[in-house]
């Protein structure tokens, strides 16, 4: 991820996953409200946004894997290096791992979804995993790291641990909308952010930023701010244009 394109590519997809969350959230919302109470077959539109959903997960976490391991300096599934004594390419490791643990959300999601025998919420509990080990092994990405660059990677984790955190909620509050949009919000959150640590760190055009200047760190921090108003603003919007 040493390039603008391997922080556009995980934004957009965040991006992408946060739209369309918001959007099953409210229309699932909405046909839940509008059900006679005691009712709870839901209708196969739903289920089919579902194994959209998981198997869009699976897909990408494969795909994220096979890029990080066979791309040209990658390290092609060899994790030690016996004749020199030193591990390979551990930071394609470490994204191959969190692509693994959103590639078991996916299914996770998918067998929730088929079979009545898995547990209410394990699909949750699985997504809250796998946005906790992001965040996890992200925060040991920032060591030895410029200033800059460690705090803009800092901002992330508040998106990352706080979509764990409200992943982790919804295991034991279901169907609470707000609760819901929040976690939309934050992958909305994290998707724009992916894309301004690309853009800071590896600018398209015009001067390299300094990366030990504190005034880029006050001006990424209140930066941060804007992009969570920004999602926010974007979740209001799409639930509104649902609901028409």
């Amino acid at each position: 991820m040493a390039n603008f394109g391997g922080h556009a590519i995980p934004g957009t997809f965040f991006l992408f996953l946060g739209f369309w969350l918001t959007v099953k959230r409210i229309l699932h919302h909405y046909w839940r409200t509008s059900q006679p109470k005691g009712r709870h077959n839901m209708p196969p539109f739903f289920k089919r946004m579902d194994y959209f959903e998981g198997g869009l997960q699976i897909f990408a976490s494969f795909v994220g894997i096979m890029v990080e391991q066979f791309v040209v300096d990658g390290p092609h599934a060899h994790l030690y290096d016996r004749e020199n004594s030193s591990w390979v390419k551990l930071m394609n490791w470490q994204h191959s791992t969190m692509y693994l643990f959103f590639g078991i959300a996916g299914i996770a999601l998918v067998a929730t979804t088929t079979s009545k025998l898995v547990p209410l919420g394990v699909d949750r509990l699985a997504l809250s995993m796998a946005l906790f080990v992001e965040g996890f092994l992200f925060y040991y990405h920032l060591h030895s790291r410029p200033h800059l660059d460690a705090h803009i990677h800092s901002l992330l984790l508040v998106a990352v641990f706080g979509g764990s955190a409200s992943a982790m909620l919804e295991v034991f509050v279901r169907d609470n909308i707000i609760l819901e949009l929040l976690g939309a919000c934050l992958f909305i959150l994290q998707g724009t952010w992916f894309y301004q640590i690309g853009f800071v760190l590896y600018p398209l055009r015009g001067p390299q930023w300094d990366l030990e200047l504190h005034d880029n760190v006050m001006f990424v921090t209140m930066c941060f701010c804007w992009h969570l108003a920004v999602a926010l603003i974007l979740v209001a919007c799409t639930s509104s244009v649902v609901c028409l």
